[in-house]
């Protein structure tokens, strides 16, 4: 079995963009989620390898999510998508405890890359 993803994003066309990048890439994409909330409970749920983490997201942001993943797990490995112009977020969601970013629009080969870094 690959290694599991969960990706979370409030916009379904981003989610199966990155879930489509990971699949064809070998990885298990075993949730989705679209609110902060939804990817704590997911987190919770699943205990996948990666998350990918949107910034800006309903309910709860992605920073917000961040901090709580880590809470209960400090090793949890997330990759946070930001868009253009969202650098101090990136920062504040890397000390939130986020392992690495890439920015919207998405190369598939950034995508990969960054996940192999993070899953070794």
């Amino acid at each position: 079995m690959g290694q599991t993803v969960l990706v979370c994003d409030d916009a379904i066309f981003m989610r199966t963009m990155i879930a489509d990048i990971l699949s064809q890439a070998g990885y298990e994409v075993v949730g989705e989620a679209e609110t902060g909330v939804q990817a704590v409970e997911q987190y919770r749920k699943l205990k996948p390898d990666l998350v990918t983490m949107d910034i800006v997201m309903p309910d709860m942001s992605g920073i917000e999510a961040v901090r709580a993943i880590c809470l209960e797990d400090p090793d949890a490995r997330i990759l946070m998508c930001s868009a253009m112009g969202q650098q101090a977020l990136v920062v504040e969601a890397i000390q939130a405890g986020a392992k690495d970013f890439i920015v919207k629009p998405f190369q598939p080969s950034r995508v990969l890359e960054a996940v192999q870094r993070l899953l070794g």
